[in-house]
């Protein structure tokens, strides 16, 4: 039955995290970005615990498709451009004078419940 119900919030953590990151992203404004945000936010802790329980249930099956050659090409060069995004993101630093103050109208709407 835990299985099940990983497998449930899994689908429903993904489908709920897809569609608000791709409307953040179609919707280009901070202010719909910071809409959405605790949507966003709540679905992708979801998602943590939901992969952790279904990989606990199927990492088997898991080490048995990287035993696969193009499957292990294919992961590495994923973690390859992931560690590079995050690379790129985390130099790219945004001003401070703009950062502050998106960081105070960020905490303003999160503390009404916006």
């Amino acid at each position: 039955m835990t299985r099940k119900i990983f497998a449930v919030s899994l689908f429903v953590s993904f489908v709920a995290m897809s569609t608000s990151g791709l409307m953040m992203f179609v919707i280009e404004k901070p202010s719909f970005t910071m809409q959405m945000h605790p949507v966003h936010k709540l679905f992708g802790l979801l998602m943590i615990v939901s992969v952790v329980g279904h990989l606990s249930y199927n990492y088997r099956a898991l080490l048995q498709y990287i035993r696969s050659k193009p499957v292990a090409i294919a992961g590495t060069f994923l973690v390859c451009v992931l560690i590079l995004l995050y690379g790129v993101a985390l130099n790219n630093a945004i001003p401070e004078t703009i950062a502050k103050p998106l960081d105070e109208l960020a905490r303003e709407a999160e503390e009404k419940g916006l």
